[in-house]
């Protein structure tokens, strides 16, 4: 038979996982058989093809917001742009593995006898998803790549290099062909997951995959992009990969993909609610400032019944599951476990401070910890000071004292904490691990332990130190911890498992909003399944059913309407509020290079507080300073990762991205 080969490099591979001595025909038509092949399918969706994943297999955990500094130096590598053609790179042969084993699932699947044909038609979808998501991770990361011919016409494995070879196709050609694929797959898929199987995907995945790699398509980076990277971004004939034309109806498809996952009707956000009692691991409700609009009003149009600082938090640390999570779109459920290396377990492991054996070196940068907004939806004050890009304002000084705890003032704030840090928006507690905060660490057997102060001056335990156990903005970072959590005896049985949120509904209204934004003539566009009709133009309205939900569930009013009444405005807005509500989830290196922002954003100085300080020189540690040892810089090159000289080799049609070393 013919071959869907893993990639042009593994095309001579043979199948290493299955040594079966029957025929790949006979052997589909067993039921157990079939299903261990798709299982396989799904392995190549860890590791370094996590969505959201810690430092050992991610290069997206370095942009301007978040770090991991430790014995490694990885975060100096990236943020340098010192990395080669040969830097994480498994990446590449796992996605064209998991297409090669999706495609010959497709193609055989169909012969199976002890399967039901709506279980086929649903299995087939999940393979037909899996195969367009392994294109969409390799599209995200290099730019555009090959597609493999794969139900017709497929490749010979009997063919020379030379006859196989094949030129990368367009980034719009890689769209088209993903998009189209998702769509075929949402036909095909179910709607809905028994808890045991959740991480599969559904309908709704399908969709909101599509939704996502349309957003891409319509942005900067490749919609309309004239600069000289993308002129030299060319296939072996000289073709250009990335369009030079812009096309508006880009950002249309990309909002009407994104109406297709809010008509499904089966996503919400998820809220929390309120408490009028509490304790440290589940405090009581922090009620936001009085509002005219929200106050008095219940979930979804106020805020009233529900609990912002809980309903945000409760998203990521393991207090939900994934069968209880209504905002859970597409999760690899596995990728929170300590069966992955790079899982989310340890990165937790990176956050939680020394009294929980935590190695205390994942951090938020200052940029990060400024975006944060205060309660009432204000900026803070001194927000970006330093990097001259302030209101003028100057930084709030001053400590909790014990009057403010015991009048219940700024809370949650405990004595001796910055007046820096009060008053803050419910994600900036439920993320920002600030100096002076309270991690409960309910889990340990070490009485001291639980209801630990984490201080970051020089001398405490979690602050500057000759080992590489500190943060080096002197900012931590809380999110996807657990009041429960610790790294007691280095186990993880005492660290919730983890939820990926490779895909939520919070993600899909921002795609909404951000695309309608970016339009102004009106487009008619067909639903995915062609049952109906949108009319798709910037309409406020319809902008703030993908801003507001996302602002009221985190107890913050909606936007003036003067920042409605202008694009500019808007995408500011929208940009800020992805940064926030997103941090740590694999969105914002991306979001930096599809908006073109890169350049100017990762080249900032990154400031943090002013860790050699004592606490007897609090003052001037919470003045922000440059953190030397996290260097910035971006060059063109880093638009998209480099492809390994070995496919170069073995593909003799491929080209390299601009900037980096093709082989001698």
């Amino acid at each position: 038979m013919i071959i869907a080969f893993a990639s042009c490099a593994d095309y001579l591979e043979t199948e290493k996982y299955f040594k079966d001595r029957m025929s790949i025909e006979k052997a589909f038509k067993q039921r157990n058989y079939a299903e261990n092949w798709l299982a396989h399918a799904y392995s190549f969706l860890a590791n370094e093809n996590a969505d959201v994943c810690n430092k050992n297999d991610s290069w997206h955990n370095f942009a301007d917001d978040i770090y991991t500094g430790d014995w490694s130096d990885l975060y100096k590598k990236f943020k340098n742009g010192e990395y080669d053609e040969s830097a994480l790179q498994s990446s590449w042969s796992a996605c064209y593995k998991g297409i090669r084993q999706a495609s010959e699932f497709i193609l055989n699947i169909d012969v199976n006898e002890e399967m039901t044909e709506e279980e086929i038609t649903d299995c087939k979808g999940q393979a037909r998803f899996l195969r367009a998501y392994y294109y969409w991770l390799l599209l995200r990361k290099y730019g555009p790549v090959p597609v493999i011919p794969a139900d017709d016409g497929m490749i010979d494995y009997t063919l020379s290099y030379n006859e196989i070879a094949l030129p990368r196709n367009t980034y719009d050609e890689c769209v088209d062909y993903i998009t189209t694929e998702l769509v075929q797959a949402a036909k095909e898929l179910r709607p809905d997951r028994e808890a045991m199987n959740i991480a599969r995907p559904t309908r709704g995945a399908a969709l909101a995959a599509r939704a996502k790699v349309l957003l891409y398509a319509a942005s900067p980076l490749v919609n309309g992009n004239q600069d000289e990277y993308a002129n030299l971004l060319v296939d072996d004939k000289g073709k250009r990969l990335l369009s030079d034309s812009y096309d508006e109806g880009k950002w249309a498809k990309a909002a009407a993909a994104a109406r297709d996952v809010m008509e499904l009707g089966k996503y919400q956000i998820y809220v929390a609610h309120y408490r009028d009692f509490g304790n440290n691991d589940f405090p009581k409700t922090i009620v936001p400032p009085y509002h005219p609009e929200f106050s008095g009003k219940d979930w979804p149009s106020g805020w009233r019944n529900i609990d912002p600082f809980a309903s945000y938090r409760a998203l990521f640390d393991g207090e939900l599951s994934a069968s209880t999570n209504p905002e859970l779109i597409f999760s690899r459920v596995q990728n929170g476990t300590a069966g992955q290396s790079g899982g989310l377990q340890w990165m937790v492991v990176h956050m939680l401070p020394r009294a929980a054996n935590g190695w205390n070196t994942f951090g938020i940068t200052q940029k990060q910890c400024d975006a944060y907004y205060m309660h009432d939806g204000r900026d803070i004050p001194g927000k970006d000071k330093e990097m001259g890009r302030g209101d003028g304002s100057e930084r709030v000084t001053g400590y909790v004292t014990p009057d403010d705890v015991n009048a219940g003032r700024y809370i949650p704030l405990l004595e001796g904490t910055s007046l820096q840090y009060a008053n803050r928006e419910p994600r900036f507690y439920a993320s920002v691990a600030y100096n002076g905060s309270l991690w409960t660490l309910s889990a340990a057997t070490v009485p001291e332990h639980r209801n630990y102060r984490s201080w970051y001056y020089r001398g405490s335990p979690d602050g500057y130190s000759n080992t590489d156990h500190w943060l080096r903005t002197g900012i931590g970072c809380k999110k996807y911890v657990h009041p429960y959590d610790t790294y007691e005896n280095a186990t993880l049985t005492q660290i919730r498992t983890k939820t990926e949120p490779a895909i939520r509904y919070a993600e899909i209204l921002l795609i909404y909003a951000e695309a309608l934004n970016e339009l102004d003539g009106s487009y008619q566009i067909p639903s995915w399944d062609g049952s109906r009709e949108y009319t798709v133009h910037r309409d406020i309205t319809e902008m703030k059913k993908g801003i507001l939900p996302i602002r009221l569930r985190a107890g913050l009013p909606d936007f003036e309407p003067g920042v409605y009444a202008g694009k500019d405005e808007f995408r500011k807005k929208l940009k800020r509020e992805r940064q926030i509500e997103l941090m740590a989830e694999g969105h914002r290196y991306y979001d930096l290079r599809r908006w073109k922002d890169a350049p100017i954003e990762e080249v900032l100085p990154v400031y943090g507080c002013n860790t050699v300080m004592t606490a007897e020189q609090r003052d001037l540690f919470h003045t922000p300073v440059v953190v030397s040892s996290i260097p910035t810089t971006f060059s063109d090159k880093m638009w998209f990762w480099p492809i390994s000289k070995t496919e170069l080799k073995r593909n003799s049609r491929l080209t390299q991205n601009p900037g980096w070393q093709s082989y001698d």
